[in-house]
Protein backbone atom coordinates (compact mmCIF):
# COMPACT_ATOMS: atom_id res chain seq x y z
CA UNK A 1 0.00 0.00 0.00
CA UNK A 2 1.84 3.09 -1.15
CA UNK A 3 -1.15 5.86 -2.31
CA UNK A 4 -3.91 7.10 0.29
CA UNK A 5 -6.97 8.98 -0.62
CA UNK A 6 -8.16 11.19 2.43
CA UNK A 7 -12.05 11.77 1.67
CA UNK A 8 -13.34 14.51 3.75
CA UNK A 9 -10.67 17.30 5.18
CA UNK A 10 -13.01 18.26 8.69
CA UNK A 11 -11.83 18.76 12.30
CA UNK A 12 -10.95 14.44 11.32
CA UNK A 13 -10.28 14.38 8.11
CA UNK A 14 -7.30 16.81 8.19
CA UNK A 15 -5.90 15.10 10.61
CA UNK A 16 -5.96 11.62 9.36
CA UNK A 17 -3.86 12.85 6.19
CA UNK A 18 -1.19 14.69 8.81
CA UNK A 19 -0.88 11.21 10.18
CA UNK A 20 -0.72 9.12 7.36
CA UNK A 21 1.53 11.57 5.00
CA UNK A 22 4.71 10.33 7.25
CA UNK A 23 4.62 6.93 5.87
CA UNK A 24 2.24 7.32 2.32
CA UNK A 25 1.83 9.10 -0.54
CA UNK A 26 -1.77 11.28 0.96
CA UNK A 27 -3.95 13.60 -1.14
CA UNK A 28 -6.90 14.87 0.33
CA UNK A 29 -10.14 15.57 -1.33
CA UNK A 30 -13.06 17.81 -0.46
CA UNK A 31 -15.52 20.22 -1.72
CA UNK A 32 -14.14 23.02 0.75
CA UNK A 33 -11.01 24.13 1.87
CA UNK A 34 -9.49 22.04 4.62
CA UNK A 35 -10.48 23.48 8.35
CA UNK A 36 -8.11 24.11 9.41
CA UNK A 37 -6.04 27.04 8.53
CA UNK A 38 -2.60 25.21 8.82
CA UNK A 39 0.39 24.47 6.38
CA UNK A 40 -1.14 21.13 4.87
CA UNK A 41 1.76 18.85 4.70
CA UNK A 42 -0.55 16.83 1.77
CA UNK A 43 -1.52 17.56 -1.40
CA UNK A 44 -5.46 18.31 -1.37
CA UNK A 45 -8.30 19.01 -4.21
CA UNK A 46 -11.53 21.38 -4.13
CA UNK A 47 -13.86 18.75 -5.66
CA UNK A 48 -17.59 17.60 -4.87
CA UNK A 49 -17.16 14.33 -3.31
CA UNK A 50 -20.84 13.41 -3.83
CA UNK A 51 -20.60 13.15 -7.10
CA UNK A 52 -19.79 8.85 -7.49
CA UNK A 53 -17.97 10.37 -10.83
CA UNK A 54 -15.53 11.67 -9.05
CA UNK A 55 -15.26 9.18 -6.52
CA UNK A 56 -14.04 6.55 -9.31
CA UNK A 57 -11.50 9.06 -10.62
CA UNK A 58 -9.98 9.26 -7.70
CA UNK A 59 -10.06 5.91 -6.52
CA UNK A 60 -8.28 5.22 -10.03
CA UNK A 61 -4.97 6.55 -8.70
CA UNK A 62 -5.45 4.96 -5.04
CA UNK A 63 -4.72 2.25 -3.30
CA UNK A 64 -6.14 2.78 -0.13
CA UNK A 65 -9.73 5.54 0.48
CA UNK A 66 -10.36 6.74 3.82
CA UNK A 67 -13.94 8.46 4.19
CA UNK A 68 -14.46 11.25 6.94
CA UNK A 69 -17.13 12.44 5.17
CA UNK A 70 -21.17 11.97 6.89
CA UNK A 71 -22.03 7.85 7.33
CA UNK A 72 -24.45 8.49 4.46
CA UNK A 73 -22.25 9.20 1.33
CA UNK A 74 -20.31 5.95 2.71
CA UNK A 75 -22.20 3.38 0.75
CA UNK A 76 -21.03 4.29 -2.83
CA UNK A 77 -17.66 4.51 -1.82
CA UNK A 78 -17.45 1.49 -0.37
CA UNK A 79 -19.19 -0.14 -3.21
CA UNK A 80 -16.85 1.93 -5.54
CA UNK A 81 -13.72 1.02 -3.32
CA UNK A 82 -14.84 -2.82 -3.97
CA UNK A 83 -15.36 -2.26 -7.23
CA UNK A 84 -11.61 -1.23 -8.07
CA UNK A 85 -9.70 -3.99 -5.35
CA UNK A 86 -9.03 -0.30 -3.24
CA UNK A 87 -8.74 -0.66 0.56
CA UNK A 88 -11.32 0.53 2.02
CA UNK A 89 -11.33 2.83 6.01
CA UNK A 90 -14.15 4.74 7.75
CA UNK A 91 -15.27 6.58 10.60
CA UNK A 92 -19.02 5.70 10.74
CA UNK A 93 -20.97 5.03 13.17
CA UNK A 94 -24.13 4.38 11.62
CA UNK A 95 -25.15 0.39 11.72
CA UNK A 96 -27.23 0.47 8.78
CA UNK A 97 -24.13 1.73 6.71
CA UNK A 98 -21.80 -0.83 8.42
CA UNK A 99 -24.33 -3.44 7.08
CA UNK A 100 -24.56 -2.99 3.78
CA UNK A 101 -20.76 -2.66 3.57
CA UNK A 102 -20.18 -6.09 4.98
CA UNK A 103 -22.83 -7.44 2.84
CA UNK A 104 -19.45 -6.24 -0.25
CA UNK A 105 -17.48 -8.70 1.34
CA UNK A 106 -18.13 -11.90 -0.62
CA UNK A 107 -16.56 -10.12 -3.70
CA UNK A 108 -13.97 -8.03 -2.39
CA UNK A 109 -10.75 -8.21 -3.21
CA UNK A 110 -9.70 -5.44 -0.46
CA UNK A 111 -10.26 -4.83 2.94
CA UNK A 112 -13.25 -3.31 3.90
CA UNK A 113 -12.89 -1.74 7.44
CA UNK A 114 -15.10 0.89 8.45
CA UNK A 115 -15.93 1.62 12.07
CA UNK A 116 -12.57 2.44 12.60
CA UNK A 117 -12.91 5.57 14.67
CA UNK A 118 -13.04 5.96 18.80
CA UNK A 119 -16.43 4.56 18.75
CA UNK A 120 -17.16 2.00 17.23
CA UNK A 121 -13.25 1.32 16.63
CA UNK A 122 -10.72 1.54 19.56
CA UNK A 123 -13.46 0.89 22.23
CA UNK A 124 -14.01 -2.61 20.09
CA UNK A 125 -10.46 -3.24 20.01
CA UNK A 126 -10.26 -2.85 23.82
CA UNK A 127 -13.25 -4.94 25.14
CA UNK A 128 -11.44 -7.64 22.27
CA UNK A 129 -8.55 -7.51 23.59
CA UNK A 130 -9.61 -8.12 28.06
CA UNK A 131 -11.99 -10.94 26.31
CA UNK A 132 -9.44 -12.57 25.14
CA UNK A 133 -8.30 -13.22 29.03
CA UNK A 134 -11.18 -15.41 29.70
CA UNK A 135 -12.13 -19.09 29.62
CA UNK A 136 -16.19 -17.90 30.02
CA UNK A 137 -17.32 -14.42 29.70
CA UNK A 138 -20.35 -13.01 31.81
CA UNK A 139 -20.28 -9.18 30.83
CA UNK A 140 -18.99 -6.60 28.64
CA UNK A 141 -19.65 -3.46 29.05
CA UNK A 142 -17.86 -0.09 27.03
CA UNK A 143 -18.42 3.53 27.85
CA UNK A 144 -16.90 6.15 25.89
CA UNK A 145 -17.01 10.24 26.19
CA UNK A 146 -15.94 12.76 24.30
CA UNK A 147 -16.52 15.99 26.43
CA UNK A 148 -15.93 19.19 27.32
CA UNK A 149 -13.34 19.90 29.80
CA UNK A 150 -14.71 22.62 31.40
CA UNK A 151 -18.82 22.47 30.74
CA UNK A 152 -21.27 25.17 31.03
CA UNK A 153 -25.00 25.63 31.48
CA UNK A 154 -27.83 22.54 31.37
CA UNK A 155 -26.52 20.53 28.22
CA UNK A 156 -23.44 20.39 29.56
CA UNK A 157 -22.09 19.93 26.20
CA UNK A 158 -20.26 20.83 23.33
CA UNK A 159 -20.17 20.16 19.76
CA UNK A 160 -16.16 19.07 19.13
CA UNK A 161 -17.24 16.32 16.09
CA UNK A 162 -20.28 15.90 13.97
CA UNK A 163 -23.58 17.26 15.16
CA UNK A 164 -25.09 15.29 12.34
CA UNK A 165 -23.28 12.56 13.65
CA UNK A 166 -24.26 13.00 17.35
CA UNK A 167 -27.85 13.37 16.90
CA UNK A 168 -27.62 10.09 14.70
CA UNK A 169 -26.30 7.82 17.75
CA UNK A 170 -29.44 9.75 19.81
CA UNK A 171 -32.27 8.74 17.21
CA UNK A 172 -31.55 5.29 16.37
CA UNK A 173 -32.11 2.16 17.99
CA UNK A 174 -29.22 0.43 19.59
CA UNK A 175 -28.54 -3.41 19.19
CA UNK A 176 -27.47 -5.05 22.87
CA UNK A 177 -27.36 -8.37 24.26
CA UNK A 178 -29.50 -8.61 27.09
CA UNK A 179 -29.81 -11.52 29.50
CA UNK A 180 -28.08 -13.69 27.01
CA UNK A 181 -30.35 -12.36 24.50
CA UNK A 182 -29.80 -10.32 21.51
CA UNK A 183 -32.45 -7.06 21.32
CA UNK A 184 -33.23 -3.75 20.32
CA UNK A 185 -33.08 -1.17 22.38
CA UNK A 186 -33.86 2.69 22.29
CA UNK A 187 -31.12 5.03 22.59
CA UNK A 188 -30.97 7.99 24.99
CA UNK A 189 -32.41 5.19 27.40
CA UNK A 190 -30.75 2.76 29.82
CA UNK A 191 -29.33 5.48 32.06
CA UNK A 192 -26.72 4.92 34.86
CA UNK A 193 -24.51 7.05 36.99
CA UNK A 194 -21.04 7.07 37.38
CA UNK A 195 -18.04 8.39 38.85
CA UNK A 196 -14.57 8.88 37.07
CA UNK A 197 -11.79 10.02 39.52
CA UNK A 198 -14.57 12.20 41.56
CA UNK A 199 -16.09 13.82 38.54
CA UNK A 200 -20.45 12.34 38.53
CA UNK A 201 -21.28 11.89 34.96
CA UNK A 202 -24.25 10.03 33.51
CA UNK A 203 -23.96 7.44 30.77
CA UNK A 204 -26.79 6.05 28.38
CA UNK A 205 -27.72 3.85 25.34
CA UNK A 206 -26.52 5.34 21.78
CA UNK A 207 -26.45 3.33 18.64
CA UNK A 208 -23.68 1.71 16.54
CA UNK A 209 -21.03 2.26 19.68
CA UNK A 210 -20.51 -1.78 19.65
CA UNK A 211 -19.85 -2.13 15.56
CA UNK A 212 -20.53 -6.08 14.75
CA UNK A 213 -19.80 -7.14 18.56
CA UNK A 214 -23.21 -7.89 19.07
CA UNK A 215 -22.20 -10.57 15.83
CA UNK A 216 -19.18 -11.64 17.88
CA UNK A 217 -20.50 -12.55 21.07
CA UNK A 218 -23.68 -13.64 20.33
CA UNK A 219 -24.54 -17.03 22.41
CA UNK A 220 -21.35 -16.08 24.42
CA UNK A 221 -22.13 -13.39 27.03
CA UNK A 222 -25.26 -12.47 29.04
CA UNK A 223 -24.36 -8.78 28.28
CA UNK A 224 -23.09 -6.65 25.96
CA UNK A 225 -23.63 -2.89 25.65
CA UNK A 226 -22.30 0.18 25.15
CA UNK A 227 -22.89 3.76 26.54
CA UNK A 228 -22.01 7.15 26.46
CA UNK A 229 -20.62 9.35 29.22
CA UNK A 230 -22.05 12.35 29.37
CA UNK A 231 -22.09 15.44 32.49
CA UNK A 232 -25.42 15.01 34.48
CA UNK A 233 -29.03 16.16 32.77
CA UNK A 234 -27.51 16.26 28.88
CA UNK A 235 -29.27 13.28 27.99
CA UNK A 236 -32.72 14.11 29.80
CA UNK A 237 -32.64 17.79 27.51
CA UNK A 238 -31.72 15.80 24.64
CA UNK A 239 -34.98 13.83 25.09
CA UNK A 240 -36.97 17.03 25.21
CA UNK A 241 -35.58 18.32 22.22
CA UNK A 242 -36.07 15.11 20.40
CA UNK A 243 -39.28 13.81 21.30
CA UNK A 244 -41.20 16.40 23.60
CA UNK A 245 -40.91 19.32 21.22
CA UNK A 246 -40.22 16.68 18.33
CA UNK A 247 -37.30 17.69 16.65
CA UNK A 248 -36.68 14.40 15.10
CA UNK A 249 -38.61 15.83 12.58
CA UNK A 250 -36.62 18.85 11.38
CA UNK A 251 -33.14 17.56 11.98
CA UNK A 252 -31.69 20.19 10.29
CA UNK A 253 -33.32 22.67 12.12
CA UNK A 254 -31.68 21.01 15.62
CA UNK A 255 -28.49 20.73 13.77
CA UNK A 256 -28.59 24.21 13.41
CA UNK A 257 -29.72 25.02 16.96
CA UNK A 258 -27.11 23.13 18.45
CA UNK A 259 -24.69 23.95 16.65
CA UNK A 260 -24.97 27.77 17.46
CA UNK A 261 -25.59 26.87 20.95
CA UNK A 262 -22.82 24.63 21.81
CA UNK A 263 -19.96 25.33 19.54
CA UNK A 264 -16.38 23.69 19.74
CA UNK A 265 -14.09 24.23 22.76
CA UNK A 266 -10.67 23.60 22.37
CA UNK A 267 -9.74 22.21 25.76
CA UNK A 268 -11.29 19.17 25.76
CA UNK A 269 -11.21 15.20 26.74
CA UNK A 270 -12.38 11.83 25.72
CA UNK A 271 -12.68 9.21 28.72
CA UNK A 272 -12.58 5.22 27.70
CA UNK A 273 -13.32 2.80 29.91
CA UNK A 274 -13.98 -0.89 29.28
CA UNK A 275 -14.98 -3.68 31.87
CA UNK A 276 -15.11 -7.36 30.99
CA UNK A 277 -16.39 -10.24 33.90
CA UNK A 278 -15.99 -13.93 33.90
CA UNK A 279 -14.25 -17.25 34.59
CA UNK A 280 -10.37 -17.50 34.71
CA UNK A 281 -9.40 -20.96 35.18
CA UNK A 282 -13.06 -21.05 37.20
CA UNK A 283 -12.76 -18.20 39.22
CA UNK A 284 -14.76 -15.15 38.78
CA UNK A 285 -13.06 -12.14 37.90
CA UNK A 286 -12.83 -8.47 36.30
CA UNK A 287 -10.69 -7.06 34.42
CA UNK A 288 -11.05 -3.48 33.51
CA UNK A 289 -9.43 -0.34 31.05
CA UNK A 290 -9.71 3.34 31.71
CA UNK A 291 -7.69 5.84 30.11
CA UNK A 292 -8.28 9.86 29.71
CA UNK A 293 -7.06 11.89 26.85
CA UNK A 294 -6.63 15.43 26.01
CA UNK A 295 -5.54 17.72 23.40
CA UNK A 296 -2.43 17.11 21.83
CA UNK A 297 0.47 18.76 19.86
CA UNK A 298 1.38 17.03 17.03
CA UNK A 299 3.59 18.68 14.78
CA UNK A 300 2.68 21.91 15.11
CA UNK A 301 -0.71 22.50 15.74
CA UNK A 302 -2.76 21.53 18.65
CA UNK A 303 -5.36 18.98 18.25
CA UNK A 304 -8.74 18.53 20.00
CA UNK A 305 -8.47 14.81 22.29
CA UNK A 306 -11.89 13.68 19.89
CA UNK A 307 -10.08 14.69 16.84
CA UNK A 308 -6.64 13.21 17.52
CA UNK A 309 -8.03 10.17 19.21
CA UNK A 310 -10.28 9.71 16.29
CA UNK A 311 -7.26 10.20 14.37
CA UNK A 312 -4.76 8.03 15.27
CA UNK A 313 -7.19 5.39 15.22
CA UNK A 314 -8.16 4.70 11.98
CA UNK A 315 -4.56 5.93 10.93
CA UNK A 316 -3.21 2.51 13.14
CA UNK A 317 -5.25 0.45 11.74
CA UNK A 318 -4.46 1.56 7.82
CA UNK A 319 -0.67 0.82 9.33
CA UNK A 320 -1.78 -2.75 10.52
CA UNK A 321 -3.21 -3.40 7.32
CA UNK A 322 0.07 -1.86 5.46
CA UNK A 323 2.11 -4.21 7.39
CA UNK A 324 -0.25 -7.01 7.16
CA UNK A 325 -0.49 -7.97 10.29
CA UNK A 326 -4.40 -7.89 9.54
CA UNK A 327 -6.41 -9.69 6.34
CA UNK A 328 -5.47 -8.00 3.07
CA UNK A 329 -9.03 -8.76 1.96
CA UNK A 330 -12.74 -8.54 3.35
CA UNK A 331 -14.43 -7.25 6.62
CA UNK A 332 -12.56 -6.80 9.22
CA UNK A 333 -14.40 -6.99 12.66
CA UNK A 334 -12.37 -4.24 15.32
CA UNK A 335 -12.74 -6.68 18.39
CA UNK A 336 -10.30 -9.08 15.80
CA UNK A 337 -8.13 -6.55 15.77
CA UNK A 338 -4.80 -7.29 18.56
CA UNK A 339 -4.67 -4.49 20.80
CA UNK A 340 -0.56 -5.40 21.27
CA UNK A 341 -0.26 -5.03 17.42
CA UNK A 342 -2.61 -1.57 17.36
CA UNK A 343 -0.08 0.00 20.22
CA UNK A 344 2.65 -1.17 17.98
CA UNK A 345 2.22 0.99 15.39
CA UNK A 346 3.24 4.82 15.07
CA UNK A 347 -0.02 6.06 14.90
CA UNK A 348 -1.44 3.38 18.27
CA UNK A 349 1.42 5.04 20.31
CA UNK A 350 -0.52 8.21 20.42
CA UNK A 351 -3.35 6.24 22.31
CA UNK A 352 -1.20 3.67 24.46
CA UNK A 353 0.73 6.80 26.04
Amino acid sequence: MNSVAVLGLGKVGTLVGVLLDKQFSVKGYDLHKPHYEIDIPFPYEIVDISNTDNIHKILDDADAVVSALPYYLNKSIAEIACQKGVHYFDLTEDVKTTQHIQHLKESASAVLAPQCGLAPGFIGIIGGDLSKEFDEIRDIELRVGALPRYPNGQLSYSFTWSPTGVINEYLNDAEVIHNGKRKIVPSLDGFEQINIEGQEYETFTTSGGLGTMCDTFNGKVDTLNYKTIRYPGHGKLMRFLLYELIMKKDLKQLEAILTNAKPPVDDDLVHVYAVVEGKINTKISRKEYFKTYFPKKIGSQMWRAISWTTAASVAAVIELVALRKLPQKGFIKQENISLEDFFNTQNGLYLKH
